[in-house]
């Protein structure tokens, strides 16, 4: 319960934010606005930026440490590298692309703010095909520029490490996205925002970190997906059986994981549940 401030002229509310309402569920108004097709273009050219660059590193670290070419094995940026590289590129393109789109840049994300009512079925399944568009024609990029070393060092392609289960597999999806999922819906929280709206590199910092965090924890597992456009994408490019073994791990983790993570944050942590239900609530306080 909010509570009350009493001045000289009368009482005021010390609540110095506000939950926007829900979204509705389809909003086809959003067809004829210029912002929506702009949002979409955002997310396509930002997922590919994303796709570029870290299937690019990937890539290059594989042929540095490549005993054929170079025996020195600790050359190349390594898997702390290659975590760096993704959750500085998710760092940049969410700071980039929050004030147009919302820099979702990941389908699980955009699923896990559909499900907490931050944006329509329309916008949120438009915007996991550009996502997913701008991911092919990012790991395409890649292949053009190395096609050589795209095919002998695996196209960047997600997969299920030798010696863990498939059981495995999806837990470490689960759990990786609904790290990223959780740290989303913190960092955009209103009553966050409106305390820290005077620094707005705080948003997409803890997001980009959450990124790093997981990818060191998972890359030795799955390569670690918790994007499954970015899944998606190096599987198509790449197109081998490899690519496509286990696939389905890389959405139905990422997915699960973010339904876990929107449940936690909308009907725990902000009590949307009482709210809902319209019980549970205390009048001790005011």
């Amino acid at each position: 319960m909010t509570k009350e401030v009493v001045g000289e002229k009368g009482s005021f509310s010390g609540k110095d934010y506000q939950d926007p309402p829900p979204e509705p569920l389809f909003d086809a108004t959003e067809l004829g606005k210029w912002s929506f097709y702009r949002a979409l273009i955002a997310e396509f050219i930002a997922t590919l930026l994303f796709l570029y660059v870290t299937v690019m590193t990937v890539i290059g670290y594989k042929s540095q440490t490549d005993p054929t070419l170079n025996p020195d094995q600790c050359a190349g940026v390594g898997v702390l590298g290659i975590a760096w590289a993704f959750g500085g590129m998710i760092f940049i393109l969410v700071y980039c692309t929050a004030g147009i789109s919302g820099g979702h840049i990941n389908p699980a994300v955009t699923f896990g703010l559909l499900l907490a009512r931050k944006v329509t079925l329309l916008r949120a399944v438009m915007y996991m095909v550009a996502q997913c568009l701008g991911a092919i024609c990012g790991v395409a990029l890649v292949k053009s520029f190395q096609s050589s070393y795209y095919t002998r060092y695996g196209g960047g392609a997600n997969g299920l490490s030798d010696g863990y289960s498939v059981g495995t597999g999806v837990a470490a999806e689960i759990i990786g996205t609904f790290v990223l999922v959780y740290t989303v819906f913190s960092a955009t929280d209103p009553k966050r925002s409106a305390r820290d709206s005077h620094v707005p590199v705080l948003a997409p910092l803890p997001i980009g970190f959450a990124v790093f965090i997981v990818h060191l924890a998972t890359i030795p597992i799955t390569g670690t997906g918790i994007n499954p456009a970015r899944s998606l994408g190096a599987a198509i490019i790449y197109n081998k059986d490899q690519a496509w073994d286990h696939h389905w791990i890389f959405w139905a983790g990422p997915f699960a994981g973010a339904a876990i993570a929107a449940f936690y944050h909308q009907f725990v942590l902000r009590a949307g549940a009482v709210k809902a239900l319209g019980s549970f609530r205390s009048q001790s306080h005011v």
